[in-house]
């Protein structure tokens, strides 16, 4: 593991794959179970289960005088993420050099717990609209109250300056167009979305696929911006459309390969309105989810099911800390963490060095 003050040059893993639905459908996930970010399966000598919930380390380090941290994402099987996770559902056992298996070790001497992650972790969504001619004639007021909800629920209440929010919207120009900048306000936001109004765009056509890999540049310079800070970032790309590309000034293969190529903690959403979108292409560019509303009256049910599994995803992030008793002279030492939750569990193993470690850890 690194120090503390060198920590986090990498980017972090999201664990989704897609599946679609529509606004009647529950919108279902698969399950990539090779995802374990830093960490490995545990030692057989623990005799644990298969794995019914996945950690995946997505950073680790340690603070002297003998703090462990873990920074580690969770989800289940169908790959939909795991929040309101608690320290005393954590289990920690070590093996050091002389032990022939793992020992577990005591949540309350050792202080575990679940710690803020703002300092180390920061989550953006990119909410990005169709405004182009056929959304603002026939469904401009669905879509603000759609948008509306969905900043809501994904809005952290207190806000917070690690989850932060920005609206862009498209049409036929060759500009993904700034709606409201990046912000932990809701509602700076929601005033955003209030004050769009029919006469918003010049271009009646639609660059669909120039939103997408405009969108996702966006995303990887927020990305590569954290990283420069020494924090995590995460960013969530939200798609709204009810049509196909029009405009023609980006190919479908571009669009996609700007989607497939993108920085892996960049999760993908798209969401279709009406009979006149393409579900396939819409499926693959919202690659970790998409859902479709059949019209504009079940616009906001189905912007609501992408909001709880953005606001979901942002909440799977746990940064887990404890004071270990391994001291300086030890070496490296293995780590296992298992979780249990309810009647599942999962465990991920790795390695911490405690060179320096001595007693005082609070």
């Amino acid at each position: 593991m690194k120090v503390f003050s060198k920590i986090f040059p990498y980017a972090l893993t999201f664990l989704f794959l897609v599946s679609c639905g529509n606004a009647d459908d529950d919108v279902s996930f698969d399950f990539n179970d090779n995802e374990l970010g830093k960490g490995k399966e545990p030692d057989d000598c623990l005799g644990f289960d298969e794995n019914d919930l996945l950690l995946s380390i997505q950073e680790e380090f340690t603070d002297l005088p003998s703090k462990v941290s873990i920074l580690f994402k969770v989800s289940d099987k169908q790959g939909n993420p795991i929040s309101g996770l608690t320290a005393n559902q954590f289990t920690i056992y070590e093996q050091g050099r002389n032990d022939d298996c793992f020992s577990p070790i005591s949540s309350s001497e050792s202080l575990a717990r679940i710690s803020p992650n703002s300092q180390v972790f920061s989550n953006n969504t990119l909410l990005v609209l169709d405004l182009s001619n056929s959304v603002l004639e026939s469904s401009l007021e669905e879509l603000k109250a759609a948008s509306t909800s969905f900043i809501n629920n994904v809005m952290p209440s207190p806000q917070t300056e690690s989850f932060k929010m920005a609206i862009y919207w498209f049409d036929g120009e060759d500009e993904l167009h700034l709606l409201n900048d990046l912000t932990s306000s809701a509602t700076e936001l929601t005033s955003a979305i209030d004050g769009i109004t029919q006469d918003i765009s010049n271009d009646p056509s639609t660059d669909l696929y120039g939103a997408v890999i405009k969108s996702t540049d966006a995303a990887e310079d927020l990305i590569g911006k954290n990283n420069q800070d020494s924090v995590i970032g995460a960013a969530s790309v939200v798609i709204f459309t009810d049509g196909t590309d029009q405009a023609s000034r980006y190919t479908e293969a571009n669009a996609l390969r700007a989607v497939n190529d993108a920085n892996r903690n960049i999760s993908f959403f798209t969401i279709g309105l009406g009979s006149e979108i393409d579900t396939q292409i819409l499926t693959e560019i919202g690659k970790t989810a998409s859902v479709f509303a059949n019209n504009k009256e079940e616009l906001e049910a189905t912007f609501n099911q992408i909001s709880q599994r953005v606001s979901e995803q942002a909440n799977s992030f746990y940064l887990f800390e404890y004071c270990t008793p391994k001291r300086d002279g030890s070496g490296d030492n293995n780590l296992v963490i298992q979780l249990t939750d309810g009647g599942l569990q999962g465990a991920v193993q790795t390695k911490f060095n405690a060179d320096g470690f001595t007693g005082g850890c609070e």
